[in-house]
């Protein structure tokens, strides 16, 4: 009862986007213009894309337009995790691209410290933490996987720490924790919603045109480029970046790759002096438990706890419905894992609950491509870890699309086996609704007996579509 009675006063809207710091929308396109690139979706992907395209050729008009407002998604609805991973995490990275990890983790790394550059370059106040990231072990199962995962990650020269029960305790104080390992560099902290903000005014002042509230509708090829018709007029552009994730307007054969899933948070008031003591928690970090089932929480600028995961729903025929963005049954099992893992915590109060959409691709981690002859370029599926490989992503875009090349150039990140391949695709309804949901189901009972997989995860993992959530 004490964890549904936290939950009595919570909004039901995303605490980032209430923040006071929330610029006016820009206004809406009403005419129809022309520009070198056109930047399809305000959030990570596309910001990135738009601004970096302007610091790679200051000539180059540049266009990006947002069907809401900018950061509205999920850039304005995620836990604020900035991971140096390009590969969600070092052991998916590791079953699919072996021989290629020392390279990915080194442009994760470099991806990581540009990102801090550039906000600090462009003076973006979005509460940029370099705390690194905390992985807990809540089951003895869980202690051999970090222990390993320390391994690899320090010959590829990672700045790890492995824990044991007190240890851990000492940097976070929780009943649950048996042991843990510190990623002490590949993680920075943030305020998401600024970081949007923040990356839409610095694309403004290099001369970036931005319309929200601007739907593209259609996308069509023309004889000189790429025509995007919108509600009120249009776009011709001599190249496209599309950046809408799993939203519309997606190109036809993205439909096979994507599903979205829905993941949740709630975020607590303020702690007293008196409760943050009673955690610890001195360094800040990001934490991630080790389970299938895995919860993510972090320390807030003003010391709330931002609590979300666990539950990832997928809706039948890829549902995407704001009604959607509540489920007051996951919430209620959020509020439930919060006091049991800190218990010191009781009476503590959520003050908002929410969720919002990822773009989920079967192998968890982004891909890329391109379309109409080479003139519209895409990164998507980021599958909840894009905070930080949306940045390497507008890269790999502006790659395809030759932005600030030498014609015919190649990069060395369009060699590399994870940007030149694709995801297998999900399979058709109901089959895809099923598969989902037994999966759903495999790595619960697996979290539940040791993390024994079933032969159904088995298989998976056989055909490169180990799963978790």
């Amino acid at each position: 009862m004490n964890a549904l009675k936290a939950l009595a006063q919570a909004e039901p809207t995303p605490y980032w986007l209430e923040d006071p710091a929330r610029p006016e929308p820009l206004p809406s396109l009403v005419e129809t213009t022309t520009c070198d690139l056109a930047v399809i979706g305000g959030g990570y992907t596309g910001l990135w894309t738009a601004l970096m395209a302007k610091e790679r050729d200051p000539s180059l008009d540049v266009v990006l337009v947002e069907a809401d407002r900018v950061g509205g998604a999920a850039s304005g609805r995620n836990g604020g995790f900035c991971a140096a991973s390009l590969t969600h995490g070092l052991w998916n990275g590791m079953e699919r691209w072996p021989d290629q990890m020392g390279e990915l983790e080194r442009l994760g790394k470099e991806n990581l410290q540009g990102i801090a550059d550039a906000v600090t370059r462009y003076g973006i106040d979005c509460e940029f933490e370099f705390t690194g990231e905390l992985h807990v072990a809540t089951e003895e199962w869980q202690l051999a996987d970090l222990a390993e995962e320390a391994e690899h990650g320090i010959r590829l020269g990672h700045d790890l720490r492995l824990l044991d029960r007190d240890a851990v305790r000492a940097e976070v104080n929780s009943p649950t924790y048996l042991g843990g390992l510190w990623d002490r560099d590949g993680a920075a902290m943030l305020h998401p919603a600024k970081l949007a903000w923040g990356l839409r005014d610095a694309c403004a002042s290099l001369g970036v045109r931005i319309y929200e509230r601007t739907p593209v509708t259609a996308i069509s090829e023309s004889r000189d480029g790429v025509w995007l018709r919108t509600s009120y007029g249009g776009v011709r552009a001599r190249r496209v970046a599309l950046g809408t994730g799993v939203f519309p307007p997606l190109l036809k054969r993205l439909k096979h790759y994507l599903v979205p899933v829905y993941d949740y948070a709630l975020m607590t008031e303020p702690l007293s002096d008196a409760q943050l003591a009673s955690l610890g928690w001195r360094n800040r970090q990001g934490i991630g438990d080790s389970a299938n089932q895995f919860h993510y929480y972090r320390l807030t600028a003003d010391n709330r706890i931002l609590w979300g995961g666990y539950d990832a729903i997928y809706h039948f025929r890829n549902g995407l419905r704001h009604e959607l963005e509540s489920r007051p049954e996951t919430f209620a099992r959020l509020s439930s894992h919060f006091f049991r893992t800190y218990p010191q915590l009781e009476g503590l109060a959520f003050t908002h609950a929410w969720g919002g959409v990822i773009d989920t691709c079967s192998r968890f981690c982004a891909f890329y491509g391109t379309a109409f002859g080479g003139r519209l370029a895409y990164a998507t599926g980021y599958t909840g870890l894009g905070v930080g490989a949306t940045r390497f992503g507008a890269d790999v875009i502006l790659d395809n699309l030759g932005v600030g090349l030498a014609p015919g150039e190649v990069t060395p990140r369009l060699k590399l086996d994870m940007v030149r391949s694709k995801p297998l695709p999900f399979p058709p309804e109901p089959f895809r609704f099923g598969a989902i949901q037994l999966t759903r189901w495999s790595i619960a009972r697996a979290d539940a007996n040791q993390g024994k997989r079933n032969l159904w995860l088995r298989t998976l993992d056989k055909l490169g579509l180990g799963f978790d959530s």
